[in-house]
């Protein structure tokens, strides 16, 4: 009993001093005893494995609050973004009124090896009726994914074919891909758009940016809005990209963690061009690493609002029934010496609100709120620029956050999914009407339109998929462009993909064109930057 917390400990045990060592067995004596205490004398029956995780848990948040404890249940799912794979099936799926509906299949992999199509419904997997049946998105990923090779029948319902059509699909490495989108956002300046940090991330940007220069690429845009991280020696590869040999990229350091240092070790495919990153409050770890070495070797500027502040280094630890902590093991330093780790003096529901008290301060709107004492000054390495470490990144160039669209009219759209539900219901009716009126994208970019009958379409489907909803009417004006850009850019995702949102939803990136503005308007050059 309690196995999972014992295993904890004797880790906890095995780094520690010899006096240290005393202290932790005699607690670990302690927490054995009280577990004693319960499984013996409690007055109902105890679930040993729901009691043995909350002490984890809790155990872990008294350190800090990146040190977090996976279930077995749960381990898979979250190594799959730092793989950059998973065995499935290969499509992406939504489930609409409780089909589930294939929005795209993985290019290359099994279902469009087999003929699935997007705007498939599926209606059974492996001989059982999954249609109406209320599943969650976690119930459909466990029935299509499964061990390597094996192979799943399915059965769907495909709009203009008389009879239901079966396929058997086996199951495959499926990639999770690190770069959502890349284009050219003008004839000179390219555009690249990285979500995390994987075992992929690399190759996936390296085969972007040889793409980008193959098209003419003289300026870069590398958007790390949102990224929440991932790999720290991801984030060391992307950095060489754009870095010199031997340059330092990050440092790590903790009490049982001899400093480590990561430098550039091999020729990048963007050493030299304008570079600028876009990061926001959501841009953490990984994606503080890059931007806190572009911007401590002069290397590019860095543009949008103060990073989310996380410098400390993770290690996943496998315990003995499969479950995982990940134990945060040193501190990492940008190459001017800077720990961009924000304060998580108290409890850990305060540290994880920071950007709404950061909101509140007036800081995602004013750039005279952020305060630093002079102690956490830096200079850059090369121009010695000022910057500053304790709270994260800090943009080179600040761009307010504008929170004069997004009303509460918006946020109860975007709370409802009605954004995404409705747009995949829309293409999946209007497929064919797409490839007469709209052959190419461009041609969709000139002539689609959310016109008076479109939008009537969209305020209907809301009124009878959310009768409860309730909606400041008054307010649809001030949001009346973000909504409309916001559908055209969710249409042309399910009836294109990625890249086609990006192109769209763009047109409002305030960071995206705040960084356009720099590099037309000289700001780059008057920074002392080539």
């Amino acid at each position: 009993m309690f196995k999972n917390l014992f295993s904890v400990f004797l880790l906890f045990v095995s780094i520690t001093s010899f006096s240290q060592q005393n202290s932790l067995l005699k607690d670990a004596k302690k927490i054995e005893e009280i577990y004693n205490y319960i499984n013996y004398m409690y007055v109902d029956d105890v679930n040993s494995k729901e009691v043995t995780e909350a002490a984890i848990v809790a155990a872990l948040e008294k350190l800090d609050p990146h040190s977090v404890y996976i279930s077995k249940e749960d381990v898979d799912d979250a190594n799959q973004q730092i793989n950059g794979n998973f065995v499935g099936v290969g499509i992406r799926f939504q489930l609409l009124k409780d089909t589930l509906i294939v929005v795209a299949t993985i290019p290359g992999g099994p279902s469009e090896k087999v003929g699935l199509r997007a705007g498939d419904k599926i209606i059974m997997v492996g001989g059982e009726n999954i249609a109406n049946v209320k599943l969650k998105n976690s119930q459909v990923r466990e029935k299509l994914m499964g061990e390597l090779g094996t192979k799943v029948k399915v059965l769907v319902l495909r709009k203009g074919e008389p009879n239901n059509l079966s396929f058997e699909i086996t199951r495959d490495k499926i990639p999770v891909y690190s770069v959502d989108c890349h284009y050219m956002i003008t004839p000179e300046t390219g555009y690249l758009k990285l979500n995390s940090f994987s075992h992929t991330t690399t190759d996936e940007i390296k085969a972007s940016l040889a793409d980008l220069r193959k098209k003419g690429m003289k300026n870069l845009i590398l958007d790390l809005q949102d990224n929440g991280g991932g790999l720290m020696y991801a984030a060391k590869t992307v950095s060489d990209e754009f870095l010199t040999k031997d340059k330092l990229v990050v440092y790590s350091q903790g009490k049982h963690q001899p400093r480590q240092d990561m430098n550039c070790d091999s020729k990048g495919e963007f050493e030299k061009g304008k570079l600028l990153v876009l990061v926001n409050e959501n841009s953490a770890s990984a994606s503080e690493i890059v931007s806190g070495a572009i911007q401590d070797w002069d290397r590019g500027l860095v543009v949008g609002r103060r990073t989310y502040g996380k410098g400390l280094v993770q290690r996943p630890i496998d315990l003995s029934d499969g479950s995982q902590i990940r134990l945060t093991i040193a501190r990492y330093y940008t190459p001017s010496g800077r720990n961009i780790q924000k304060p998580y003096e108290g409890n850990s529901e305060e540290y994880h609100n920071d950007v709404l008290k950061r909101l509140k301060h007036g800081e995602l709107m004013n750039q005279d709120s952020i305060k630093f004492p002079d102690s956490l000054k830096y200079k850059t390495l090369v121009k010695q620029r000022t910057v500053y470490g304790g709270g994260g990144i800090m943009p080179d160039v600040f761009v307010p956050l504008d929170t004069t669209e997004f009303t509460k009219y918006f946020r109860a759209i975007l709370g409802t999914g009605a954004f995404n539900t409705f747009s995949l219901t829309y293409v999946n009716k209007n497929r064919e009407k797409f490839k007469t009126n709209y052959p190419t994208f461009e041609t969709y970019v000139a002539k689609f339109n959310c016109d008076q009958a479109f939008m009537d379409e969209f305020f209907q489907y809301i009124a009878k998929e959310h009768p409860t909803l309730k909606l400041e009417e008054k307010e649809y004006p001030e949001s009346e462009k973000l909504v409309k850009l916001f559908l055209k850019a969710m249409v042309a995702q399910d009836y294109w993909g990625n890249t086609e949102f990006y192109k769209i939803y763009n047109e409002r990136n305030a960071i995206l064109q705040a960084a356009l503005k720099t590099l037309k308007n000289g700001s780059y050059e008057k920074a002392g930057l080539e």
